[in-house]
């Protein structure tokens, strides 16, 4: 039975299992000795130069699944020991180059980088800025443009290389989508993992008299293949979680929260993905107005168990390594006491000997099946839609889902020139959405038809129960707390402008000409 699409996952998946074991065990004196000779064992060597290089990357992993460095804003960690230091040599002219003489390269070139000697094309590397106008012109495509896997992966620029040609992260940029870390083919940018912790949260629970919820991401569908649903729900139980809720019935919430919002907005970008609030914040943040103020599903699922538990302990799973950040964010400490991601729980399944495919399925039904949409790429704005037109809604919808932070930017550079056709934009920051997250155990092909097919099960066909239970809860209507939020947001800004005058900011812009505000 194969679980994991690539060694690199395994050999994260054992390590993980070592420290999971070594928790339980209260013992960690030995770990990065035995540990690394227990995965590999040797004489020979079949990822590394040597045995002895190869454990010392596991010694490095070690570290950072017993949780990294200590700043929780650095999800995604390099090991340097493990880079290696892939060639990047930018544009490039390869043998096919047939010494023509158009010389149409060096023609296009804005920077003259291109020169020729003994009838060949050569770049000058001190000139070119990477601009790709050479290989475009190349009529026999001998031009070529090679870019690291991790730097390639990163739509934001975060990645460069040190003085010894390590790959490097700019967390002044980074937003910890973690897609570096899963393109990387020797595994050496990981994120730092609280399976520790959470082994700590678990066993304490029965000494100090609390219960653990562990609330799931509706991804899940499309992992553990070799298990049902409910199986997964009785061996998450059996591996001390007093309840499993979907994060779908939070999804259910903020459905009906942004569609109050988008009526009061000229227009709303989604902000359930922290990797896209992330790259607002860092990258467009005179964009941040206009993202919705509505909290992750992962939010606000637990603060409903939390206001029915006040001494909960909530854990959520899913596939994103963007959540470990999200969690631990000043604005939002508290409500989540930790974040782990389908890895690790294959990790927690294992080391705790809990064979979910033999076990008795356990219920799980708390969410209509626009909530489980989320899952995918369209799927905020598929469920918007119907709650709209549920709720009566006439404001037009003129969606864009984003596929990608790179789409995402293309957007924002329109939007920015007032050529965005679109009044709702929803943005993924996982191609795919969520269900091909950076910590899936595999991105199956099929994944879209899982999350249809997941949808389609939910015994609720909208999202009335969910705000009931909201409003039992809170002792008030969604609509009602929103509103609220709304001028309560309205009032700081204003009186956020109004300090902005006294200080004589003359480009401050007027009030009833941002974006930010709803409109009166």
């Amino acid at each position: 039975m194969r679980i994991f699409e690539t060694k690199v996952q395994l050999l994260k998946y054992k390590v993980l299992k070592e420290v999971i074991n070594a928790a339980y065990d209260d013992d960690f004196s030995e770990i990065y000795m035995k540990a690394p000779k227990k995965i590999l064992p040797g004489p020979k060597s079949e990822m590394r130069c040597c045995i002895y290089k190869g454990r010392a990357v596991l010694q490095q992993r070690i570290k950072v699944a017993m949780g990294g460095n200590s700043n929780p804003n650095e999800v995604m960690e390099v090991m340097d020991i493990a880079c290696d230091e892939c060639p990047a040599q930018g544009y490039f002219v390869t043998e096919v180059c047939r010494g023509c003489i158009s010389h149409m390269c060096m023609e296009k070139c804005p920077t003259n980088a291109i020169s020729i000697v003994n009838h060949k094309a050569v770049i000058d590397k001190e000139k070119c800025i990477e601009c790709g106008k050479c290989q475009k012109a190349c009529p026999y495509g001998a031009i070529m443009h090679n870019v690291r896997p991790c730097v390639r992966a990163c739509k934001v620029g975060a990645i460069t290389m040190d003085e010894n040609k390590t790959a490097k992260i700019d967390y002044s940029k980074c937003v910890s989508c973690g897609a570096c870390g899963y393109m990387c083919p020797f595994g050496a940018i990981q994120d730092k993992s609280y399976v520790k912790d959470l082994v700590g949260i678990l066993k304490s629970a029965p000494i100090d008299g609390y219960r653990v919820y562990a609330v799931i991401a509706p991804s899940i569908v499309s992992q553990f293949k070799y298990a049902k649903i409910g199986q997964i729900i009785t061996g998450m139980k059996k591996l001390g979680f007093h309840e499993v809720i979907e994060a779908a019935l939070g999804a259910d919430i903020a459905l009906e929260k942004e569609i109050i919002e988008f009526q009061e907005r000229d227009i709303m970008t989604t902000s359930c993905c922290p990797a896209y609030v992330s790259l607002v914040e860092k990258h467009f943040p005179k964009l941040v107005g206009v993202m919705s103020t509505t909290l992750s599903p992962m939010m606000e699922t637990a603060m409903i168990i939390k206001k029915l538990h006040p001494n909960a302990k909530v854990v959520f799973i899913g596939p994103c390594t963007a959540k470990k950040q999200e969690f631990m964010r000043d604005d939002k400490k508290g409500i989540i006491d930790s974040v782990i991601t389908f890895e690790e729980l294959q990790a927690f399944f294992d080391a705790r000997e809990v064979d979910i495919a033999s076990l008795e399925e356990g219920y799980l039904e708390n969410a209509s099946g626009h909530g489980r949409m989320f899952a995918k790429s369209g799927g905020i704005i598929q469920g918007m839609k119907a709650v709209a037109e549920k709720n009566g809604v006439t404001k037009e919808i003129k969606p864009l889902a984003c596929n990608g932070l790179a789409e995402a930017r293309i957007a924002f550079l329109k939007m920015n020139a007032g050529k965005l056709d679109a009044n709702l934009i929803e943005v993924m920051a996982c191609e795919g959405g969520c269900v091909n997250g950076a910590c899936c155990l595999s991105h199956n092909a099929k994944r879209d038809l899982d999350v249809n097919a997941y949808a389609a099960t939910a015994k609720e066909n909208g999202i009335e129960n969910s705000l009931k239970l909201f409003e039992v809860v809170y002792g008030k209507t969604v609509e009602q707390e929103k509103k609220e939020e709304l001028q309560a947001e309205k009032i700081e800004k204003i009186k956020d402008s109004e300090e902005i005058a006294k200080k004589g900011d003359k480009n401050a812009a007027p009030l009833e000409d941002s974006i930010i505000f709803p409109k009166s």
